[in-house]
This record gives structure tokens, C-alpha cells and sequence, in this order.
């Protein structure tokens, strides 16, 4: 272990001299409060720590301990329901030792050490397991069954093998590898800045599904995709993303935190334990993880929770699950890199921000994939990000939001003027798009119908012209614009208004199925052919626009889905019937 003693302290910044023997990104100790830093650079016998507590009250001359290891997490029994701060300390053993107040330079194991797990092997005494075998399971929650396996480098024979309970640091079995024998526990660790090996990764041809409308069917994500939603304060970013969390095909969701309000953390804190899983119908927590950093929390930690919450969603992953990761939001992680290269005294890049960072948000955003995980049973496992991005004042054409543009595949991108219209989701679809379409169209065919992509292109094609018609009706009128024209405008607000207008808090509309949403665009594009066939018979466009019709299409959302079926061939009947007596009412 190296030691040394802090020559300079400039905010979260410190500067250590001394310390010749350690290593970039160990973990040290610094001062006699013992806060928890990293190292970032190395000079000489001189190294840079950013600190990710508070380093108010320490001075130059206190002593600085190397561990000589990397910041790693604990991965074990016990993350699900977890509620941790940025570097894996469980928020709710720390309020028992401290009480409301964080005391700096606390200690506390990340899993706790003193709770036994029921551990069932799965493999026999001697047998063949390499790296990413599953040895045996632990019923973690009710819906989460936890998968111990072989560390990633670890190759040999089962030599013993216990079953029975245990904590997290028991030896549940030992592997003879060619190096001398191999302790098993429940619990391995895992540096943060390292992404975990996999066998290979697969193409991005399945959607996640989400059963949000604008998303599944206008700019989907594929299982294993990356996406962005950027947005000014207000639009929606918060929301979107619980819904995402709540409602998406997702085995496991963490959800970080990452310089957010207090408030806006607070409500995800006491809102997740309280929302009943649809999927289960237990408790949301019971395949979650939480990792709570605020903006009032030390700058530096901001970055220690991004990689945190992706080497946790990465185990589970590994494990075979598809995780969707939440980063709420990727702007202050890079406000705090900010801030830690002016510190430093590095050249800045455009607008203050480091040079290198695109290649930082790259890093993160490419440790998500379809994979086959490791191991001789071929697991298939899947990790989604989804990263909150808060442009000041909605202007994305700042360098977090093009930076982050560059990378991911799908943007959502959230408009204010909608939100305070009260149209949420708030993405505006003419901004919006996913690079995703194509690869996933063949799973569309062959899973939902052979006319999904159809219906797609028609309906982002009548929005695209519904932009361009407004801006003359503007300037003339409606009344200047011909019938189908017209009608075109009509069937673009009931889009709007019918189908990409979702109510979060309503008990079906919540979430719409496949199946249902390939309805509701048949539905409103139905009226759009027969609406043109009745103007070319000689049909009137206020007796079309104002069908009873329209008003049961409109609630078709509402209609649940066991009923959908008839319902919809229902509305089709009247549909057709009202249509044809709009031109016969005209011709008499």
C-alpha cells in the first residue's frame, strides 16, 4: 500500500506528492477523514485525485493512502432493491450508522455481509466450467432469480460444491484450475471502468418494446440499442424515462441518478418501491436498482455513478437478462468532467469542455449490445441505455447533445412547445428519428403484420406535410386549401391527437400493445383512403371531417385489449357505412 501527502487541494481536485508507486484509477484514502478519491493523472511521484466527497476543511501535509486496486462494485445477492449512492455505498445502512446527515469518509459494504442467501448448485463435483458458467442460482426476489457464476478468467474442475445458506463472502465452491485451486463466493468483484467480456455480440434485430405509441412505432429501439432523449427543463425527459422503466419488455431496469435534483431523485426513491411491476404484479424495486447521486452531492461522484450502474447492468446481463439503464442525466456527468479538467488545467475544447469528451461518452454508450454471454450455454443477454441529455435551455446544438447524437442510434427528441400544449409524450416526431428501422423491420413482418413498415411510412409522411400546410394556412387560411389537402390536415391531428397523445396515468392507455397500435393506424388511415374516395366520388369535406365516426376512433385507445378485435371491426363497419352516406347526403 503507497502512501504519500496532499501537496495542493483545489475543490474535488487534489494533488498528492509521494506517491510514485501507485497506479492510474486506484482507489486512495485521503486526509485523516479518509475520503474516497481516485487517481486521474500521474506526473512524476505526483498524482491527481478527484475526490467524490466533500473536501472542505483538509489541508496540505495530511496523508494520502493508495489501496493499489481500481474502484470496483460488489456484484452479488442483494443489488436488486438497492438504493445506492455514486460509489456503491446502500444509502439506507449508511442512514443507520450517520442518520440523515452524510458523514464524509464512511466505510460501509456495499452487500451486506451479515444476510444469508439460499444457494441451489446447479453443476456436480467434477465438472468441466469456464468462465461464465452458472454453478448454482439464488432466488433473489420473487421475480429475480440470481445466477452465480465462474469469474471471467477462472477455468478448471468443480473440486466442492455446498448447498445450503450462505453470505456473500462464503466460499459456496471451489475450482482446481491449473494455477492452484479457486475460491467461489456469492459475491465477486469487478472494476467499473472495465466492461465485462462476452462471447460475441449480436445484431440489434429485435425491438425493445415499450408500449409507448411514438416509440414503438415511429422511432423504436432495438433490444440492446442506445438512444438519447435530449430536452429543456419541463418536457418530459423524467417521465419518459419512469415509463420506460415501468413498462418496458426489460428483465432488470437501473436506474442512475446523475446530478439531478434532490426533489426529482426523491420522487423516484418513493415512487419505485410503491409502483406494482405490470409484468409481475409485485413491487417495481423487486428488479430494480437505484443509484442516487444529486447535484448537491460532491461534482466528482457524478462520473464514479455512471460506470457504477453500467458494470452493475452489465452482471445482470451476463446473467441473461435484458437490463434497460436509465442515465438521468448524461449532461451533468459531463458538467462534472468539466469542471475536473479546468481543475487540471487541461486545454479546453468547445465551450469549456474537455477535448476528449466524445470518446468518454462513447466508452459508455458502447458497453451496450445484444450479446451472448460467456459461458458454455450460450446465454443470450441484452443492455439498452437510454441517456437523459439536458441541453440548457432545449438548444441541442450544444457539445453533450451533438456529442451524444454521434453516437447513438435513436433520438427522441422532446419539444417544450408540446409539453405545454399538455401533449406527452412530448417527442416531436419531426426532429425525432431511429437508425434502427431497417434492421428491426424484418422482426415487425414476421411478429406483428407484413404492413407495420407500411403504416409507418404513411403515417410520418401526412405529419411531414400537415408542417408544410400549416405554414400556409398561416399565411391564407384554411379555407384556401383544397379538400384533400384539407382532409389531410384532419387525419394529421387525429394522429396527434388519437394515437401519438398517451396518457401515462390512465390505466390502459398507459400502455398499448403491438397488436393494438397496428389497429389504431389502421383505423385513422382507414378514414384517410375512404375520406379521399369519397371527395373523388363528390363526398363534402365538412360532412367527412365531421363523421360521428371520428369520436370512436378517437377512444379506440381506450377500448382494452381483450376487446380490441371486435371493437375495431366494429368502428371499420360504421366507418365504411358513414363514409358512403356522406356522398349519397351530397349527391341528394
Amino acid at each position: 500500500m503507497s502512501s504519500g501527502t496532499i501537496l495542493k487541494v483545489s475543490g474535488p481536485l487534489v494533488v498528492a506528492e509521494g506517491m510514485k508507486d501507485a497506479s492510474m484509477f486506484d482507489i486512495v484514502r485521503v486526509s485523516k477523514h479518509r475520503l474516497i478519491g481516485e487517481i486521474i493523472e500521474i506526473r512524476g511521484d505526483k498524482a491527481s485525485i478527484q475526490v467524490y466527497e466533500e473536501t472542505s476543511g483538509i489541508c496540505p501535509g495530511e496523508p494520502v493512502e493508495s489501496t493499489n486496486e481500481p474502484m470496483s462494485v460488489e456484484l452479488g445477492p442483494g443489488l436488486i432493491g438497492s438504493i445506492f449512492d455514486g460509489i456503491q455505498r446502500p444509502l439506507d445502512d449508511v442512514m443507520k450508522i450517520t442518520g440523515n446527515n452524510l458523514t464524509r469518509g464512511i466505510e460501509v459494504p456495499s452487500l451486506k455481509r451479515d444476510r444469508k442467501w439460499k444457494f441451489e448448485p446447479s453443476v456436480t463435483v467434477g465438472a468441466e466450467v469456464t468462465g461464465g458458467d452458472v454453478v448454482g442460482t439464488v432466488q433473489e426476489t420473487d421475480v429475480v432469480l440470481h445466477k452465480i457464476m465462474v469469474p471471467p478468467t477462472v477455468k478448471g474442475k468443480i473440486k466442492s460444491i455446498e448447498k445450503g445458506e450462505f453470505t456473500v463472502t462464503d466460499t459456496v465452491a471451489v475450482v482446481e484450475t491449473d494455477k492452484g485451486d479457486v475460491p467461489i463466493q456469492l459475491m465477486q468483484k469487478w472494476p467499473v471502468r472495465k466492461g465485462r467480456p462476452v462471447s460475441r455480440k449480436l445484431p440489434p434485430d429485435k425491438p425493445l418494446i415499450t408500449g409507448q405509441r411514438v416509440i414503438d412505432c415511429l422511432f423504436p429501439i432495438a433490444k440492446g440499442g442506445v438512444a438519447a432523449i435530449p430536452g429543456p427543463f419541463g418536457s418530459g425527459k423524467t417521465v419518459t424515462q419512469h415509463q420506460l422503466a415501468k413498462w418496458s419488455e426489460a428483465d432488470i431496469v437501473v436506474y442512475i441518478g446523475c446530478g439531478e435534483r434532490g426533489n426529482e431523485m426523491t420522487d423516484v426513491l418513493n415512487e419505485f418501491p410503491e409502483l406494482i411491476d405490470p409484468h409481475t404484479g409485485k413491487s417495481l424495486m423487486e428488479r430494480t436498482v437505484l443509484i442516487a447521486n444529486t447535484s448537491d452531492m460532491p461534482v466528482a461522484a457524478r462520473e464514479a455513478s455512471i460506470y457504477t450502474g453500467i458494470t452493475i447492468a452489465e452482471y445482470f446481463r451476463d446473467m441473461g437478462y435484458s437490463v434497460a439503464l436509465m442515465a438521468d442525466s448524461t449532461s451533468r456527468w459531463a458538467e462534472a468532467l468539466r469542471e475536473m479538467s479546468g481543475r487540471l488545467e487541461e486545454m479546453p475544447g468547445e465551450e469549456g469542455y474537455p477535448a476528449y469528451l466524445g470518446s468518454r461518452l462513447a466508452q459508455f454508450y458502447e458497453r451496450a449490445g445484444r450479446v451472448v454471454a460467456l459461458g458454455s450455454d450460450g446465454r443470450e443477454g441484452a443492455l439498452s441505455i437510454i441517456g437523459a441529455v439536458s441541453p440548457p435551455g432545449g438548444d441541442i446544438s450544444e457539445p453533450v447533445s451533438q456529442a451524444t447524437l454521434r453516437i447513438v442510434k435513436v433520438f427522441w427528441g422532446l419539444d417544450a412547445n408540446l409539453a405545454y400544449k399538455r401533449h406527452f409524450p412530448a417527442i416531436n416526431w419531426l426532429t425525432s428519428y431511429s437508425l434502427y428501422v431497417d434492421t428491426l423491420k424484418k422482426w415487425y413482418d414476421s411478429n406483428v403484420s407484413p404492413e407495420w413498415m407500411q403504416l409507418r411510412g404513411k403515417v410520418l409522411s401526412i405529419l411531414s406535410d400537415e408542417a408544410e400546410l400549416e405554414e400556409i394556412v398561416k399565411l391564407v387560411g384554411i379555407d384556401a386549401l383544397s379538400p384533400a389537402d384539407r382532409l389531410k390536415m384532419e387525419t394529421a391531428r387525429s394522429i396527434r391527437e388519437d394515437f401519438l397523445h398517451q396518457l401515462a396515468f390512465h390505466e390502459i392507455d398507459t400502455y398499448t400493445s403491438l397488436n393494438k397500435q397496428l389497429l389504431m393506424m389502421k383505423l385513422i388511415l382507414a378514414f384517410y383512403d375512404l375520406g379521399l374516395e369519397a371527395l373523388n366520388s363528390g363526398g363534402d369535406i365538412d360532412a367527412i371531417s365531421s363523421l360521428p365516426v371520428r369520436e370512436q376512433i378517437g377512444r379506440f385507445k381506450y377500448v382494452r385489449e381483450e376487446d380490441i378485435t371486435g371493437e375495431f371491426e366494429k368502428i371499420m363497419n360504421q366507418l365504411q357505412k358513414q363514409m358512403q352516406d356522406s356522398i349519397v347526403m351530397e349527391e341528394i
